[in-house]
């Protein structure tokens, strides 16, 4: 039962937290390219491999709580629904070198940032 509570407090600030990113990020940047969704993914593959590593490797944390972080909160803020809509929308709209570079970017990147949350929280 706690499992629930906690991924559904998660996914609240985890909603809240994309929307504020989105808003942010759109304000300096515009919607010409999704840099937005980007970036959000970008930093949810940062902290999942970071929390899921601390909470794994480095404390000792309760499994609803762990799921209050990872699945509630990171679900609430990554994107990759939206990713995919978007990149169909871009290829729909013949965009198709902008899909591509989205699709790159957002692989590589995800990859990269998931790679660093792993060995960062393996140096603390």
């Amino acid at each position: 039962m706690w499992a629930y509570v906690t991924i559904a407090i998660g996914g609240i600030f985890g909603c809240w937290a994309r929307y504020a990113m989105t808003n942010t990020v759109q304000g300096f940047f515009g919607r010409a390219f999704p840099y937005a969704t980007l970036s959000v993914n970008i930093l949810a593959c940062l902290l999942i491999g970071f929390l899921f590593t601390v909470t794994v490797e480095r404390m000792v944390v309760p499994p609803a709580i762990r799921l209050g972080i990872l699945t509630g909160f990171i679900g609430g803020f990554s994107t990759f629904s939206t990713f995919a809509m978007e990149t169909f929308l871009l290829a729909e709209q013949d965009q198709w070198g902008k899909g591509a570079l989205y699709i790159f970017l957002s692989v590589l990147l995800g990859l990269a940032a998931t790679a660093a949350g792993v060995v960062a929280a393996r140096a603390i």
